[in-house]
């Protein structure tokens, strides 16, 4: 029902994305888009293209008079870095990076170059991302449905966040350059970076996305790419140095015995409520109005400037890695990638679970859908021959 595709290069004239499938109706500014590139662009150990971009986004079609028409939204963001390259003899690339898509891209396109596969596998892509991550947080917020996220730990530093509730995380989130919701943690982050930065080296780290307010029955369980876990864990995945996902207590859980991995069903007249959220708010591959909770593992992105082992393919010998521009550690500034990520997902279940060409159609389904009460489920209690 919803799709997108980016196209462009790290040093290339703009990245593009065309997203399709977002109904009609929807109040879509500009200035929407624009937050979430600039939060893209914060974060305690960023590199010197940074310094460079300041994201805006043009709206080239699919929005009329701030509103979306329900034709496919089409989004340009320019790379300021550009003017340093255009025209300019660029020099071979032939040491591929241990980590990167260096070697893997020119051993499968064949490229007698390695910057191809660098231009394009490059995280810089992630701004059209996010751009069409905002859209969906901004179809999301007609429904009441929030995407947000922080930083769990980097490196060895790991906060604890007790009882705060997800709201107050993402709000304290913010105010962190680390995207820390617990300060003390936050200021160790910040020793651990620049210790790593001393050392010309990187660091990752643990990300949490949730999302609130998501209703019951999106997803599903009849077929394996409708579920819904399975949906998030490979946007998750698709996002570069993203190495691991779980949802809620998934490995956590594969360490208790069965009758205290899952959270138990109580009755509160005339709802169905749980004390505990290990599933993440997905049961089946179906969501179950808790709160979805994601956990994605980051690993230190593979640019050091500490020279790593690799082979020259020109020269057919061994030589150390060359230094290309890039973060200390982008752990902070993937936080709103991840939430673009998840937020499309959503967005894309949600319309599939009520239809509707507008917004205005959308509402009114919206409020009807079946809800986890005895109401909304009436059963026969009656034997039934489902098979002759």
């Amino acid at each position: 029902m919803l799709r997108f595709l980016s196209a462009g290069e790290s040093h290339g004239p703009s990245l593009t994305a065309i997203l399709d499938g977002v109904p009609a109706g929807l109040s879509l500014p500009a200035s929407v888009i624009d937050h979430e590139l600039a939060r893209r662009q914060k974060g305690y150990g960023s590199g010197g293209r940074m310094k460079i971009e300041h994201d805006t986004v043009q709206i080239l079609g699919g929005v009329m008079e701030g509103q979306t028409t329900g034709a496919p939204i089409a989004l340009l963001v320019q790379n300021e870095d550009h003017a340093k390259w255009k025209g300019k003899q660029v020099e071979p690339m032939t040491s591929p990076r241990p980590g990167h898509a260096d070697l893997t891209g020119a051993v499968k396109y064949g490229y007698r170059d390695l910057r191809p596969a660098l231009e394009r596998a490059s995280a810089r892509e992630t701004a059209m991302r996010v751009a069409v991550g905002a859209v969906c947080k901004q179809f999301l917020a007609q429904f009441g449905i929030t995407v947000g996220g922080y930083v769990a730990s980097i490196g060895e530093v790991t906060a604890d966040f007790g009882e705060m509730p997800f709201a107050e995380r993402f709000t304290r989130a913010e105010e962190s350059d680390v995207r820390c919701p617990i300060e003390s943690a936050a200021q160790e982050m910040r020793d651990a970076i620049e210790q790593t930065i001393h050392g010309k080296n990187t660091l990752g780290g643990i990300l949490e996305i949730v999302a609130l307010h998501v209703p019951p029955g999106l997803g599903s369980h009849v077929q394996w790419n409708r579920r819904l876990d399975a949906q998030l864990a490979m946007a998750v995945m698709s996002v570069q140095a993203m190495k691991g996902v779980e949802i809620g207590d998934a490995f956590e859980n594969a360490k208790r015995p069965g009758a205290e991995a899952h959270d138990p069903i109580r009755l509160d007249p005339p709802n169905l409520i749980r004390a505990s959220n290990r599933a993440g708010g997905i049961e089946g591959g179906i969501s179950n109005g808790q709160p979805i909770l994601l956990r994605a593992a980051m690993k230190p992105i593979a640019t050091t400037l500490l020279p790593q082992p690799t082979v020259d393919l020109a020269s057919q010998t061994e030589s150390p890695t060359r230094y290309e521009r890039s973060d200390f550690c982008p752990v902070p500034r993937a936080v709103p990638i991840l939430e673009a990520m998840t937020a499309f997902v959503l967005a894309d279940a949600l319309i599939q679970k009520i239809g509707g060409d507008s917004i205005n159609e959308m509402k009114p389904r919206f409020a009807s859908l079946r809800k986890t009460s005895l109401d909304d489920l009436p059963m026969d209690n009656t034997p039934h021959i489902f098979w002759d």
